[in-house]
């Protein structure tokens, strides 16, 4: 997000901060988002978490640099605590406002930031088999990665309100069971030949193969505060995809996802959650443990066990914006994620 130095509000300039990056040699690129008070940063492909996090500490430093020159400052997190989405300006590219004539007013409500992990898959039917076999994990990792409790100045009660906003989009949460990578893409370029989608990224679903990457694109938690958090999830992320046994996929109960997804966002770790299993409710806590367990060889062959050590299974960081804005105010929650984006 990008903040005017003085009041903490949302400023709408990711246009200079582009320009000035690009005077720059970086390990990714700073990009437009739908909003012109957000700059999405992307790194270069990376051949591991470590590299991608490294890779990561760049570019916001690069842009917190380009910002404070210009009277600005960045702050990472799933949403703005006191910001109204629907009063932001959309950033000047056609295709926005083209998405924002389609949509509507549930286009202006997408104020929310989130962290999208690619991993390189090795074929399209693995693809497709790992995004089957992890999707029952992905609600958990929404709540571990909670951090939008505010939208437009209320504490709404909602971890992620960043999860609930993204629900009003069509085609979002868990995307159909399709049952074969030939059959997602036959749904896709139908819908495309209707008229209702100009390519495949424009379905928002929490999770989806990009095939002009070949990764599976992982969209579930919300844009952590702390660049170990998001090496974190992103290592969780890449370990979880390498642990499944994709010949034993199946297709994920799809009513199970939903429940936990609406658990998730409500909740964070306070959730309690259908077990992968289907067979009975676990809180949130002792699944991420579970988890954890299961992922440890693969975090280990990675090199990324290290990493994982940032998620605390009990506690999400939305936990920390709550007390600071109920001790401080809105405005101390923005300065404090102003100081922690930045470690």
């Amino acid at each position: 997000m990008i903040l005017d130095a003085e009041t903490l509000a949302l400023s709408p300039s990711v246009g200079l901060l582009i320009g000035e990056s690009e005077k720059l040699e970086l390990p990714g690129r700073l990009k437009t988002e739908l909003f012109a008070s957000i700059v999405e940063l992307n790194t270069d492909t990376c051949s591991s978490v470590g590299e991608a996090g490294e890779a990561l500490r760049e570019l916001r430093r690069a842009a917190a640099r380009i910002a404070d020159e210009n009277g600005l400052r960045i702050a990472a997190a799933g949403s703005h605590p006191f910001s109204d989405p629907e009063q932001q300006q959309i950033a000047p590219d056609p295709r926005y406002k083209e998405f924002v004539g389609f949509a509507g007013v549930s286009a202006r409500r997408q104020g929310v930031s989130g962290l999208h992990v690619h991993v390189g898959m090795g074929s399209a039917d693995a693809c497709y088999a790992t995004l089957e076999a992890i999707l029952p994990w992905l609600p958990l990792v929404l709540a571990l990665s909670a951090n939008s409790p505010y939208l437009a100045g209320r504490a709404t009660g909602l971890a992620s309100n960043r999860a609930e906003v993204l629900a009003q989009l069509p085609r979002a949460g868990a995307p159909p069971a399709f049952g074969s990578y030939g059959a997602w893409e036959g749904f896709v370029e139908r819908l495309i030949g209707l008229g209702l989608a100009d390519d495949y990224t424009r379905f928002w679903w929490d999770v989806r193969p990009h095939p002009r990457f070949g990764t599976l694109e992982i969209r579930m938690p919300d844009q952590p505060t702390s660049l170990a958090v998001t090496v974190a999830l992103s290592a969780l992320l890449q370990a979880l995809c390498a642990s499944v046994e994709l010949e034993a996929a199946r297709p994920a109960d799809r009513g199970d996802y939903a429940q936990n997804r609406w658990a998730a966002l409500r909740f964070g770790t306070a959730a309690e959650l259908i077990h992968p299993d289907g067979d009975r409710l676990v809180r949130a806590p002792e699944l991420a443990r579970e988890l954890f367990e299961r992922v440890a060889p693969a975090a280990e062959k990675l090199g990324a066990t290290a990493d994982l050590s940032a998620l605390d299974p009990s506690s999400c960081e939305g936990q920390r914006q709550l007390k600071i804005g109920e001790r401080e105010g809105l405005d101390a929650a923005c300065a404090d994620l102003v100081e922690r984006t930045l470690g």
